[in-house]
């Protein structure tokens, strides 16, 4: 498996008719299931988990149509487009909010919701 599995009693994603419910992910290393240590890594590395996620479910990137951000700091939010921008050009609807912590003290989070052509 190329991406962390959850650190809680729940699935990596639910798939409901044509729609596809990603739990939150985190910038766990699937291999160490080590958090990364700076927000750019763990940006990028719950992109990389997310796209490896897609592969299982064969379908791409561009079917997610709907994301939500979950930050502990709304400064790092320019920083987090910039990486973000590269993993989803397509532009999919997000919302982005900050928060007061996340799982295993992670400073992102991002779930994403897929429609299954």
């Amino acid at each position: 498996m190329n991406y962390p599995q959850p650190v809680g009693p729940y699935s990596a994603y639910s798939i409901q008719w044509n729609t596809i419910y990603f739990s939150g992910q985190i910038g766990l290393d699937p291999e160490t299931m080590t958090l990364e240590e700076t927000l750019s890594k763990q940006t990028q590395r719950i992109c990389e988990n997310i796209k490896a996620i897609c592969a299982e479910l064969d379908i791409e990137m561009s079917d997610i149509c709907k994301t939500s951000i979950f930050l502990t700091d709304m400064g790092d939010f320019e920083r987090v487009n910039g990486i973000y921008g590269i993993y989803f050009p397509h532009k999919p609807a997000r919302s982005c909010v900050q928060v007061s912590a996340l799982p295993k003290w992670a400073l992102i989070e991002i779930e994403v919701i897929a429609c299954k052509q």
